[in-house]
């Protein structure tokens, strides 16, 4: 009955007292490519001056960039490392679309997405993620409540920084200077084509001169 990125039971902000930054690295089907690429000076942005975030990562983007997964997963102090799916599929459970990709179909699909990537990096960290975004961000309410049931908590957002990496840098910076304590911001790490990290190295700077924290998902308060 439901369809989009905040139908029942999905995770769209916290109790604060933080900002969430949140990161997506999508996957693709050519390596080194489209959405398998790196946005290396983000990377180095978050770790040389320790911005906490919360990065999913699509199955097929680690395959393709093990040296960088391994480099994230050596910073786990700074970095929470979530699921972003198999084949970075929309969560449906009756084939919807979200923009032009094909969501699951079934709930055994619904299934074979979340788990086969939550089997890949536990087998790769050792532990089990604890979060999840699917791919785009969309869900149905079916879809959600399997996740949950599989052990795993829905993530969304209420920030909207980058439009899957096609926004501007002064789009970027504006939209994530949008977010107050207990937002959840999302970006992406796999373009470095877009304009992210350019807006992100304004905002964030900006952002904390003014007092406002940041924090891995698993340091807020989930609402």
């Amino acid at each position: 009955m439901q369809w989009g990125t905040t139908v029942t039971g999905v995770v769209t902000h916290s109790a604060g007292p933080a900002v969430a930054l949140t990161l997506d690295a999508c996957g693709g089907p050519n390596p080194g490519r489209g959405g398998n690429g790196v946005d290396t000076e983000l990377i180095d942005l978050l770790i040389n001056e320790r911005y906490p975030a919360t990065l999913f990562l699509n199955q097929k983007w680690i395959r393709n960039n093990r040296p960088v997964f391994d480099r994230l997963a050596a910073n786990q102090d700074l970095f929470t490392l979530g699921n972003h799916g198999t084949r970075h599929a929309p969560l449906s459970v009756s084939g919807k679309m979200a923009y032009t990709e094909h969501g699951t179909a079934s709930v055994g699909e619904v299934y074979d997405e979340v788990m086969g990537n939550q089997q890949f990096m536990t087998e790769l960290l050792g532990h089990a993620p604890r979060f999840f975004r699917t791919g785009t961000a969309w869900y149905d309410e079916v879809a959600v409540e399997i996740v949950r049931t599989l052990g795993l908590l829905p993530i969304g957002f209420d920030i909207n920084a980058d439009f899957g990496a096609t926004a501007s840098a002064k789009v970027v910076a504006a939209n994530a200077q949008k977010a107050k304590p207990g937002s959840i911001l999302i970006g992406h790490f796999n373009r470095p084509e877009g304009s992210t990290f350019e807006g992100l190295k304004v905002a964030l700077p900006a952002m904390r001169a003014k007092g406002v924290r940041f924090a891995r998902i698993e340091d807020v308060s989930i609402a």
